[in-house]
């Protein structure tokens, strides 16, 4: 059986992937999976020294993201019901590669494809690309306190991190269309036209 419209917003820190995600809900009727951030209790620490605190924020967040998308998959995939999320679950691998070293990151790779291996993936991946200066400013716009100090170079490194796993999804998954966002030309918030062009084509694919 087909599996329902799973549709994925990703892109690095900043990009907009909630903002989009909650316009593309309520425009399509849809329920949105938005991912913890705030809540986790490392994430502090992590900015504030990443080599120390990497592994407990991972963690962290590869628990709660498995916990989310296994209820997804009761609630609404299983039920044959489209969802869309504010994040691709491939994240994690993402962000733990820029983080984790050694032993490690060896493990953090084992639990990651012992909890998702089986889990459904998205099959519609919306990707918003931005460059730093575009980041830097919707962070600053934002203003959690946690992402003041943000580590540049850090995050320029996670554009390309970004730019390399979208191209490497795009490998395994042939099959899963990716809709790649010119974050720095399209402002979905405050052009209609721009987001109607956007869940134009979801529904197109839906």
């Amino acid at each position: 059986m087909k599996q329902a419209p799973f549709i994925a917003v990703e892109g690095p820190i900043g990009a907009g992937k909630t903002t989009l995600a909650s316009m593309l809900a309520e425009e399509l009727s849809l329920p949105v999976i938005k991912e913890i951030v705030e809540e986790n209790p490392f994430i502090d620490k992590f900015y504030q020294n990443m080599d120390d605190w990497s592994f407990q924020l991972e963690m962290f967040f590869l628990c709660n993201r498995y916990k989310q998308l296994k209820d997804t998959v009761t609630e609404y995939i299983d039920r044959g019901k489209p969802v869309i999320s504010d994040y691709h679950i491939y994240k994690n691998l993402i962000f733990s590669d820029r983080t984790l070293q050694g032993n490690e990151r060896g493990k953090y790779r084992q639990i990651y494809h012992v909890l998702t291996d089986d889990l459904p993936k998205p099959n519609i991946i919306i990707y918003i690309r931005a460059e730093l200066d575009t980041l830097l400013k919707r962070i600053a716009k934002r203003g959690r306190s946690f992402e003041e100090g943000i580590d540049h170079s850090y995050l320029q490194q996670l554009i390309e991190d970004y730019d390399a796993a979208m191209a490497s999804l795009a490998e395994q998954e042939p099959s899963t269309p990716i809709i790649t966002i010119d974050g720095n030309a399209v402002d979905f918030v405050e052009n209609k036209e721009q987001f109607e062009a956007i869940s134009s084509r979801i529904k197109e694919l839906m």
